[in-house]
């Protein structure tokens, strides 16, 4: 394979503030007060269509493949592959063993069996470490057209998969919840316990065939803000039209192929994609270009320790449940406490109250994030 011609290795500032603002984004949406409460743009679209919230995932596997590239462009010449490849297989395995822990906490104490034979096997970061993995593999293995092309036949054989081939048992191909050849494969698979809504899961393991795609998106635009054939300005635009490509092209082929997150369709792909294009390029040109980077410090910190912050924000809520208060005679767990008794009386729209305490989340954990960016502790996974 013949290395293409990029800029010596810098650290994009924007890539990790563009990661940060998608964590913070990610802390904010998981932690609403309450899920009656929730401005549309908050919550996930109840299953076609895409929100503000069902950005946040794709953009963070688009980032996966930006940083791939920075990271490996150099290094999959000089390394042995197997040295890369297993590296890569250690920190799959450690994602992994995080969404188990996440997901055992705290039944793993009290019915361990129970726990076990319940366990939600598919997760967010159980999808990360299977699409990081595979998408390694394909950056270190073949050449970035190929890259293209792959992405391109992953596409558009996820979209003939779920629309031509039949479900057992049900009949014609269909974009049901349940009814879809993706749930149906993931109850023979898994069985009903270790899926989130028994009859389908909204990480189906289908669904990472396209997910790749996404960090391939990602890995390409890595690509383009490295090419040292042009100048940043030159880049920083390249991305952005490749970004309007993509938006147009996702949204035409939604027509046809619904624009879904939890079926993470093609065209969801191509929408989710394109807009992670343009916002990473809007990141790179106020932040690399021009050198704007002290109102998003605070973003830095936290894209610096993303799955770290992410995991501690989920481990967190879970643990407060388990901490019980005394209040008005009574016994509210603290999470409970906090957002009925400290930020919701403070707002008299009970929405307004409800995003008070995403907000209350992610201002938490950014103040974490940014001691540990003051402390220098950076915890790599």
């Amino acid at each position: 394979m013949e290395k293409p011609q990029l800029i010596q290795n810098t650290r994009l500032f924007s890539l990790d503030i563009f990661r940060g603002i998608t964590i913070a984004t990610m802390i904010l949406v998981n932690n609403m007060g309450s899920h009656e409460y929730v401005y549309s743009q908050l919550a996930h679209s109840g299953w076609e269509g895409c929100t503000i919230t069902d950005l946040v995932f794709p953009f963070f596997l688009f980032i996966i493949g930006v940083s791939i590239f920075f990271a490996m462009d150099r290094k999959r010449f000089a390394t042995p592959h197997v040295e890369i490849i297993s590296s890569a297989a250690r920190r799959s395995i450690i994602m992994i063993s995080l969404s188990f822990i996440l997901f055992l906490f705290p039944q793993i104490f009290t019915s361990p069996v129970e726990a076990i034979l319940n366990l939600r096997i598919q997760g967010i970061l159980f999808r990360i470490a299977i699409v990081y993995f595979v998408s390694i593999i394909i950056f270190i293995k073949i050449n970035l057209k190929t890259q293209v092309i792959l992405g391109v036949v992953l596409l558009i054989g996820y979209w003939a998969i779920m629309s031509f081939i039949p479900v057992p048992g049900i009949g014609a191909a269909n974009y049901g919840k349940d009814t879809n050849l993706g749930a149906y494969l993931d109850r023979m698979l898994f069985g009903t316990s270790h899926l989130l809504n028994k009859t389908w899961d909204p990480q189906a393991l289908l669904g990472t065939l396209p997910s790749c795609v996404t960090v391939i998106i990602g890995i390409i635009s890595g690509y383009i803000l490295k090419n040292s054939h042009y100048n940043v300005s030159r880049r920083c635009f390249q991305l952005f039209v490749m970004g309007l490509i993509c938006i147009v092209f996702g949204l035409a082929w939604g027509r046809f192929f619904p624009i879904n997150k939890s079926l993470w369709t093609s065209s969801y792909v191509l929408y989710t994609g394109g807009l992670a294009c343009v916002g990473l390029s809007l990141s790179y040109y106020l932040i690399d270009i021009r050198g704007i980077r002290m109102p998003f410090f605070p973003f830095l910190a936290l894209g610096r320790n993303a799955i770290t912050i992410y995991f501690l924000s989920e481990l967190l809520p879970r643990i407060m449940n388990l901490i019980q208060v005394r209040k008005a005679g009574e016994s509210v767990d603290l999470r409970t406490f906090i957002y009925h008794y400290l930020l919701q009386p403070l707002f008299e729209s009970p929405y307004l109250g409800s995003l008070a305490n995403g907000v209350f989340y992610m201002l938490f954990f950014t103040a974490v994030a940014w001691w540990m960016f003051k402390k220098d502790i950076i915890i790599k996974i």
